[in-house]
């Protein structure tokens, strides 16, 4: 384990910010909260992450979604430091992790224990509550699976959950499931920052509510290498059962999974609808907190990042404050 303890003023790079005194107070002033960077070692894989708040504070665990990085909630989650412990970690091989020879989900979920196990969240006392968007929120749930009872529970922030009627005419129109791609491609090297930021895009497509936090997204997507620029996501990712019959079985998991839940999500987002809500429902999910962030979609921490941050605040304070 290694780390370091400074700050995300660092995160504003003329090339993403060329006028950094027009970004909004609120992000500036959440980006100079202190915070540890590091790696830990999970199954011999580097994981990269970022920890605010105090050891001893009730423990919260975020991550992101796919091809993304632990800086989605690196503006949210310095909010939270005066109440919690909070860690947000990159999954691996996306952000600055490692790639793991296996990405498929069992071994995700071993990851995210082994991430809060090296980082000291859990302990006799309390149990680390789970933050995760999309992707890293069916992470979340196998997470949940392989230790029931060790966590406070997850909060799945606008995670995929149709009913099978939908995915299938989702499918129907020829559309292929999400975070599909061919392992073996190699990726591409962009001559310059403007030409790689002009292909960052967000799936599913959409205008974002503060367009400079998709700059910023963009920019810590990307490193730069010989010859140019890249992403940091290695095509490793893609190497995984991506299978109809996992995302047609997303709603009854969520239900199933040992623990509380709740869902957060954009009210205008594509894959949770007002139908989701009622697909939870009818799987039995009654018992559910379920969180509609108000013109927001899917990227709803780039859309309404201070609605986002309240709903966060207000399961957290249900499940793990007061503290004991």
């Amino acid at each position: 384990m290694s780390s370091d303890i400074t700050n995300g003023l660092g995160d504003i790079d003329p090339e993403w910010a060329p006028n950094p005194e027009e970004l909004p107070r609120w992000f500036v002033d959440a980006l100079a909260v202190p915070r540890e960077e590091g790696f830990v070692e999970v199954d011999g894989t580097g994981i990269h992450y970022f920890r605010w708040g105090q050891r001893g504070k009730p423990p919260v665990l975020m991550t992101h979604g796919f091809l993304a990085h632990a800086r989605c909630f690196a503006f949210i989650a310095p909010f939270l430091a005066n109440d919690y412990d909070v860690v947000a970690y990159d999954l691996s091989a996306m952000g600055d992790s490692a790639v793991r020879e296996n990405c498929d989900m069992a071994a995700r979920g071993r990851e995210m224990i082994g991430v809060a196990r090296a980082l000291g969240l859990f302990d006799a006392d309390r149990k680390p509550a789970i933050v995760a968007h999309s992707f890293g929120a069916s992470v979340a749930l196998e997470a949940l699976e392989q230790l029931p009872g060790g966590f406070a529970g997850a909060a799945t922030c606008d995670m995929m959950t149709l009913r099978p009627a939908m995915l299938e005419a989702f499918w129907a129109g020829g559309h292929t499931s999400p975070g599909s791609g061919n392992p073996d491609k190699p990726q591409r090297i962009y001559p310059d920052f403007a030409t790689a930021r002009s292909r960052y895009k967000l799936s599913p497509p959409q205008q974002v509510g503060e367009p400079f936090l998709m700059d910023y997204m963009a920019y810590h997507s990307l490193r730069r290498v010989e010859g140019g620029w890249s992403w940091k996501f290695s095509p490793a990712v893609f190497n995984r059962d991506n299978s109809r019959a996992d995302w047609l079985a997303i709603g009854p998991k969520l239900v199933s999974a040992p623990g509380r839940k709740a869902i957060v999500h954009g009210e205008e987002s594509l894959l949770f609808t007002r139908d989701s809500r009622n697909f939870v429902h009818e799987l039995g999910g009654t018992d559910i907190p379920i969180i509609a962030i108000p013109n927001s979609r899917h990227h709803l921490m780039l859309d309404q990042p201070l609605a986002f941050l309240a709903a966060i605040r207000s399961v957290l304070g249900c499940w793990l404050w007061p503290p004991g």
